[in-house]
């Protein structure tokens, strides 16, 4: 007997026409982001985790190891370069896209999965994952494999899938704190569920936990070893930046989630919540049981950081894994209409981001940036070659020092040289006496400037008590079209005695 191939299933199909149109934007779309791969110069987020990479440990002082290792293993094979980078965020967020159709079939329809998995195709949120290094690109992956295997344990009683579930949450916490709301998510999902609460005291439970400490060891044993820096970090640290009712938070949220997800998409989430809620209030236990998994791994998130953003401002980020089962779980209202409108939307605004990446057309001002990187590390390194003696360091954040540490052949320090808390580099074994007497390149980045100078105000104060004098030197300036468009502020400093 022989089969008829997809194609012939998808003609045949009532959703046929429509169907082959999501295939081809879908398509258009990955295409768009495979070429953005050579294009696109670094972010100061991709050269930052690979001085993870470059510095392997068992964690770090802002995230966890895993996209320290990620990084390293596709360097290790393809070489220290930029397009190495995004080729590994690509490759992973591919994975991650197939683990999500994976998941989406056993709630969906075979139709209902396609349109769900070209509305997440159809995101922002995967095109940054795709060409930005961040915890966010393996936390997503591992999200996504550790909820096909909850749903094959929970669901179709293959316990032995509870040990590969653990492992995996593990994975996820080994990429990023936040997922500790998958354990969040599940315990929530068991305690409410009628059918499968019961779970909640069964060694299936114990084991999936147990194998989920046993994968974050590294994390754990860092932490330890570093007086628990990093979870500090993560916590205290947090809290000590301020708590303070601001709606502008909200707004914001709100502002940078509709825009990574585009607003259809978004406040379709909102509106069926919305409705979801008024349909079963506080009858939690009366919900489907696969609806009530979707949605124990979505709310949890969207509704937390979103209460969160009264008093914290909650990055663009922090949200992401819940999109995972929220788009799932949203589809079932979707039909192929909307789907088309989501993609010709997502087709024009990556075509715009094209053309905003290859000519630079709106200047971006802020380090967050690809633009200008690689020509600014170019005139440092014909800088550094009349003052060979000297050693460089810059103290805007993490951005300045991470990219030079990418492009230049030698060690380039952050505001630790200037008593100041520098993140992960404050955690590679850098003993500052050994620059004791030498003098230093400063380099700050000035992305908001107004003029073209170079003047000494532009330094803190307390920087002079490190070095017997500051001297100006000719800022870098960096052009497009005969138009200024980044500036870096360049200092000489004489004879550092460290502190």
């Amino acid at each position: 007997m022989i089969k008829p191939n997809a194609l012939d299933l998808i003609k045949k199909s009532h959703f046929g026409s429509g169907l082959k149109s999501i295939v081809i934007a879908c398509i258009l779309l990955f295409g768009i982001r495979f070429i953005f791969i050579a294009i696109m110069g670094i972010m100061p987020q991709d050269a930052y985790y690979d001085f993870y990479a470059q510095h392997l440990d068992l964690s770090y002082y802002d995230h966890p190891p895993l996209i320290g290792y990620l990084l390293r293993f596709f360097t290790s094979l393809f070489g220290k370069k930029v397009y190495v980078l995004k080729l590994a965020d690509t490759f992973v967020t591919l994975l991650t896209i197939i683990a999500f159709y994976n998941l989406a079939r056993k709630f969906l329809s075979e139709n209902k999965t396609q349109i769900a998995t070209a509305l997440l195709l159809s995101t922002l949120m995967i095109s940054i994952l795709s060409l930005v290094s961040t915890p966010d690109v393996p936390l997503m992956l591992c999200w996504t494999i550790s909820l096909n295997f909850l749903h094959e344990a929970i669901f179709k009683r293959k316990n032995i899938y509870w040990i590969w579930a653990g492992i995996f949450t593990g994975l996820s916490f080994d990429s990023k704190y936040t997922a500790i709301f998958l354990i969040i998510g599940l315990i929530g999902f068991l305690l409410i569920s009628n059918s499968f609460r019961k779970l909640i005291i069964s060694r299936w439970l114990f084991l999936y936990l147990t194998c989920f400490a046993i994968t974050i060891l590294p994390v754990v044993i860092w932490n330890a070893l570093n007086g628990f820096a990093s979870f500090k970090f993560q916590s205290e640290g947090r809290a000590q930046e301020g708590f303070h009712i601001d709606i502008m938070g909200f707004a914001g949220v709100i502002g940078h989630q509709s825009a990574i997800l585009l607003p259809l998409l978004f406040f379709s989430l909102v509106y069926f919540i919305f409705r979801f809620c008024r349909k079963y209030g506080t009858r939690f236990t009366r919900i489907p049981a696969d609806q009530l998994f979707l949605l124990s791994f979505f709310i949890p998130l969207f509704l937390g950081f979103f209460f969160i953003s009264f008093f914290y401002w909650v990055k663009l980020n922090w949200m992401m894994p819940a999109y995972i089962t929220g788009i799932i779980w949203v589809s079932r209202f979707w039909n192929k209409k909307w789907t088309r409108f989501q993609l010709i939307s997502s087709l024009v605004l990556h075509l715009l981001l094209a053309v905003e990446i290859i000519f630079y057309v709106v200047p971006i001002r802020s380090d967050d940036t690809w633009y200008g990187w690689s020509e600014f590390s170019n005139k440092v390194e014909t800088l550094r070659k009349k003052y060979r003696d000297a050693f460089i360091f810059s103290s805007d954040d993490y951005k300045t020092s991470a990219i030079l540490n990418f492009y230049l052949n030698e060690t380039v320090y952050s505001r630790n040289i200037v008593g100041e808390r520098a993140l992960q580099f404050d955690f590679v074994g850098t003993n500052l006496n050994t620059l004791k007497g030498k003098n230093a390149i400063y380099i700050d980045s000035n992305p908001r400037f107004s003029d073209l100078k170079n003047e000494n105000k532009a330094v803190p104060v307390s920087y002079y008590s490190y070095f017997d004098s500051i001297l100006p030197l000719d800022p870098i300036l960096i052009e497009k079209n005969g138009r200024t468009e980044r500036k870096f502020s360049v200092f000489l400093c004489i004879n550092y005695h460290p502190k």
